[in-house]
């Protein structure tokens, strides 16, 4: 269920024509289904039920401080890769100890600012990380809570890009040294070495690649246990991927099925992090056509979003579903090239994309544009951040205003010296 249908000709998020919406607010704009939200988590949640399972959102799918608060109304933790995440969460509402903080990164002044924040859980990614850990939060008179994220060499079958689990990729503790670095977490002032995790790539459309990884982080909780360490806890990610274009991916029961089969008699805590699966095919970006044009023999739709509002289709040659907002009258399609207005040849939704027809003053919503979208948009060429909309049955709300150019120019700060020579 995505939140968006036509209804009478006109495509509806929830029962809201998305063409009054735009009325208001003015494109491009982001617009979220709060009732798709809702389903998206309880149904993933749902297929857990009986297992000692957490659910915790991903914050980087989607930051907006409206959506991580609906997901904490219905119970979910949050999982983040960030100091800031982490402080969106808690503004939301996440209590501390259910946030799990990711990222191969984290600096020693973020380690210091999430325990002095009281972060549920540490995910240490490198030895290196555990030594500063250890050091900051023997340092603060504190121990943290931390699990070890284990690469399993499982290829997810995914984008390259966003592909995590496979040996030589940047996430992770290689598999084989496991043991010895969670002997030595045991030994060290300042850390609870109390698990394992692991996360091996987003949209995935394949159950197989989680069964086998699953399969490993079983075999090495074991071994771990045979050797007296206490292990009580599984981080399992997320990864889980939606509908773009013609995709099946995998329901959450089959998913909880397998978890079911490889962890369910472990006696473990198990966490789940969701992102992209809750929030991806629950949102739409909405742009209005400028202009129609023709040139060597190809025709441009020429809108007003840009590659600096979705960098999806650039950064990742992704595909999303676009359709008008007033729903086709007819079965004609020509191809066209959907494109932007920045300064690059990469500034691209769509090439050659079969599209009824079209003109200026058109509508358009690419689909699927909940994850992923706003939260990696830039002001690139000086353009503005663009608003967020939620929808929620017949109400909708402004979660994000539209940025204004004396704050986007006000950022910035010309010296004294400048212009003085």
């Amino acid at each position: 269920m995505t939140g968006f249908s036509y209804r009478d000709g006109a495509l509806c998020a929830d029962n809201l024509p998305v063409a009054e919406i735009a009325a208001t607010v003015g494109t491009p704009f982001y617009c979220y289904s709060a009732t798709a939200l809702r389903r998206a988590y309880t149904d993933f949640a749902g297929a857990f039920d009986g297992l000692d399972a957490e659910i915790c959102y991903a914050v980087k799918a989607n930051s907006n401080q409206a959506v991580i608060a609906l997901f904490a109304g219905l119970g979910a933790g949050a999982d983040v890769v960030s100091e800031g995440e982490l402080r969106r969460a808690l503004a939301a509402g996440v209590p501390a100890e259910k946030i799990v903080y990711s990222g191969v990164g984290k600096s020693r002044g973020e380690m210091a600012s999430a325990l002095d924040l009281e972060c549920g859980q540490f995910n240490i990614e490198s030895e290196p990380e555990l030594a500063a850990l250890a050091n900051v939060a023997a340092g603060m008179g504190k121990t943290a809570r931390a699990v070890f994220r284990v690469n399993p060499d499982v290829d997810a079958d995914t984008h390259h890009k966003i592909s995590t689990g496979r040996a030589g990729d940047k996430f992770g503790i290689e598999f084989d040294r496991i043991a010895n670095v969670y002997a030595r977490a045991n030994a060290l002032n300042g850390i609870n070495a109390c698990g394992l995790a692991v996360h091996i790539g987003s949209q995935l459309t394949r159950l197989d690649p989680f069964r086998e990884a699953f399969q490993k982080i079983a075999g090495l909780v074991r071994e771990l246990r045979a050797e007296g360490h206490v292990l009580d806890r599984l981080d399992l990610g997320g990864g889980l991927g939606i509908v773009y274009r013609d995709e099946v991916p995998p329901v959450p029961t089959d998913y909880a099925d397998i978890v079911r089969d490889v962890f369910g008699d472990m006696d473990v805590a198990l966490m789940l992090e969701p992102g992209r699966r809750l929030v991806g095919e629950a949102g739409i970006l909405v742009t209005e056509i400028v202009y129609m044009k023709e040139s060597g023999g190809r025709s441009f739709a020429v809108v007003d979003a840009a590659m600096n509002d979705l960098i999806r289709p650039t950064l990742y040659e992704a595909w999303h579903d676009i359709d008008p907002v007033a729903e086709p009258d007819g079965d004609a399609r020509s191809p066209v090239d959907i494109v932007g207005p920045v300064c690059e040849t990469g500034d691209i939704f769509a090439v050659q994309r079969d599209m009824p027809p079209l003109q200026s003053g058109y509508l358009l919503a690419i689909r699927s544009a909940g994850a992923y979208g706003a939260v990696m948009s830039s002001t690139y060429n000086s353009r503005l951040l663009i608003p967020e909309v939620m929808v929620n049955g017949d109400h909708s709300a402004v979660i994000r205003p539209r940025q204004d150019y004396d704050t986007l120019i006000g950022l910035d700060t010309v010296p004294d010296w400048i212009g003085n020579d």
